[in-house]
């Protein structure tokens, strides 16, 4: 095949927008990165965790939350864990883990459109609280649960 001036440009710029379009693609989790609290994922203690994440904000116990989660867990470096809640306008859904040596396990921040629910793996250090804190209407709500851990999984 004879390659052309017309053919060559044509191919040198559908080749250049792929690689635009990939290098675009990559800078999409650098920048969500950049957003990442990192004084609060750090903290080393769960009170410390959540003055950073939410400062001045009060949370609430709530009975409208639901932490599913076997009672007993053979090894805490991989925990099944299902959050509901049935709050209206749930905005964020944050994990914690009370006696793992960075508390903060996630944040799940969600469009008005997403139901109450996650369902993620976890690691638990040893036998502690998890506790879920759900922002709904700009207010924070809060359950806990103890779960057992037989071989921990943060060392």
């Amino acid at each position: 095949m004879k390659i052309t001036r017309r053919n060559f440009i044509s191919r040198l710029l559908s080749g250049s927008t792929i690689i635009l379009a990939s290098i675009g693609g990559l800078l999409k989790p650098l920048i969500a990165f950049a957003n990442w609290n990192l004084d609060a994922f750090s903290a080393e203690t769960e009170v410390n965790a959540l003055a950073e994440f939410f400062p001045g904000l009060e949370v609430t116990p709530s009975d409208a939350i639901t932490i599913g989660v076997h009672d007993l867990v053979e090894n805490g470096a991989v925990v099944p864990v299902k959050i509901k809640t049935d709050l209206p306008n749930v905005e964020s859904i944050t994990i914690l883990v009370e006696k793992n040596p960075n508390p903060l396990i996630a944040n799940f921040n969600m469009s008005p459109e997403c139901a109450g629910f996650v369902a993620t793996r976890i690691k638990v250090g040893e036998p502690s609280t998890i506790t879920v804190i759900v922002k709904s209407d700009g207010k924070l709500f809060s359950t806990k649960k103890f779960v057992e851990v037989i071989e921990g999984g943060c060392g």
